[in-house]
Order: C-alpha cells, then sequence, then structure tokens
C-alpha cells in the first residue's frame, strides 16, 4: 500500500464533518474561481438532485476538479491520481475536497473500497474516466473503472465536459492566467438499473462506450461554447 492510500484508509468522512470541509473547501473554491476564472455550468437541470451517483468529467487540465467541484453544492468524493500525495500540500488540500488517492498502475482495492463506501453512504463520486490529462479533442481509451462502479452500486453515470482549463492553466507552466471562460457542460445521465451483485464485464464494456460517447458530445459542446465566446469578445 502506498503512503498516500495509506493516510486515507478511514472510512469516507460523512455528516457534520464532511459538511464542514465542503463548506470551506467550496468557500475557497468559489472565491478563487470568481477572482481567476470565468466559469459557467450548462444544464444544471440534468444533474440528479439526491441519492449517489458518479460524476465523469473529461480531463485536459489539473485544475478540473475545482471546474468538477462546481456542478453542485452537495459534498463530493474525488478518486485523485496518488502522485497528487507527493506535494503534502496538495495532497491536504484536495482531501479537503474529498479526495483520496488511486494507484493507476494496479488494481487498488483500497480506492475501490473507498469509493464503494462513497456512494453507499449516498455521495457522489467524481471519477476521470480518461484517467489521466489528455491532450486534443478526441475522447478515447477510457478506462472501465468510472462505469464499473456505478453498475457495481446501480447508480447513475453522469459525463461532465469541461472547456477551456486548458487556457487557464497551461501545461508546463505553474501560474494560472487570469479571466480565462471555462464552460462546463452536463450531459444526460446514463441509468444502469438497480445493482445485481455481480458486474458482467461485457456490461462494463458497453457502459464505457456510452459514457465516450455522452462525454465526446459534453466535451464538445464545452469547448465550442469556449471557442464561440472567444469569437464573439475579439469581434470575428
Amino acid at each position: 500500500m502506498s503512503d498516500a492510500a495509506a493516510s486515507t484508509t478511514k472510512a469516507s468522512p460523512s455528516g457534520a464533518e464532511m459538511q464542514t470541509r465542503w463548506t470551506i473547501a467550496r468557500g475557497a473554491a468559489i472565491l478563487a474561481t470568481r477572482a481567476l476564472v470565468r466559469v459557467k455550468v450548462r444544464h444544471l437541470e440534468r444533474l440528479p438532485t439526491s441519492g449517489p451517483y458518479v460524476l465523469a468529467p473529461s480531463h485536459r487540465s489539473a485544475l478540473d476538479f475545482l471546474f468538477a467541484g462546481c456542478v453542485t453544492g452537495r459534498p463530493l468524493r474525488f478518486m485523485i491520481k496518488e502522485e497528487v500525495w507527493r506535494y503534502p500540500r496538495v495532497g491536504r488540500f484536495v482531501e479537503w475536497f474529498g479526495a483520496f488517492p488511486v494507484s493507476r498502475g494496479a488494481p487498488d482495492r483500497t480506492a475501490l473500497r473507498l469509493a464503494q463506501e462513497a456512494l453507499a453512504a449516498g455521495d457522489p463520486l467524481v471519477v476521470f474516466p480518461e484517467g489521466t490529462r489528455r491532450d486534443g479533442p478526441a475522447v478515447i481509451d477510457l478506462h472501465e473503472g468510472a462505469a464499473f462502479l456505478a453498475l457495481r452500486a446501480g447508480v447513475p453515470i453522469v459525463p461532465v465536459g469541461i472547456g477551456g482549463s486548458t487556457r487557464v492553466l497551461v501545461r508546463g507552466e505553474r501560474l494560472p492566467h487570469l479571466f480565462r471562460r471555462v464552460e462546463v457542460v452536463v450531459g444526460e445521465p446514463i441509468f444502469v438499473g438497480p445493482s445485481g451483485g455481480s458486474v458482467r464485464r461485457q456490461r462494463v464494456t458497453e457502459l464505457t462506450e456510452q459514457l465516450r460517447v455522452g462525454l465526446q458530445a459534453t466535451f464538445d459542446e464545452a469547448e465550442r461554447r469556449v471557442r464561440s465566446r472567444a469569437t464573439a469578445r475579439d469581434g470575428g
């Protein structure tokens, strides 16, 4: 077990403790977002208003977890790559957001347990199905973890496209570009039906493809909206 995983082996925080953490972290994030970035969330009416679900955002920037967190005021849990915990201050910060580490090199039973506990407690869970930051417009080669967790728990999976985030924090740069536009587009939930215990591999593969199609559509819309705003601003 990695040091990052060992630091988060306790059961997922919930109730008053989780709400307090989330209120503080979300409040700080909203202030920072308003100061630094113009974030617009689209189609919020598509998001389930209660109960657990898997939120599956596109991933092009290290700041995407912040933008995903703007989607709802409910406490969220995040699966985030364990490499983030190599930087202790960053690790503590994302933990206040409800994050826990996941190893990408091998099956991570601790992360799986924490994810299942979060969904069982009724919390939405954020999983980046691309697994790592990608480049370019295509959403391809998704990992199957998001689909597996949704099927195992019998909860909806919601694709979320995040557009413009690479213009805020360019890869390789440490400081964000101020006042850039980010569009967050919530897709139609994919309902999987009640949990049946064991999960068939074929069903996981099918759901992953459904998610890919939905994620591509939301990412395309988010990027299109960012470009449209930029064109209008420039008078083109």
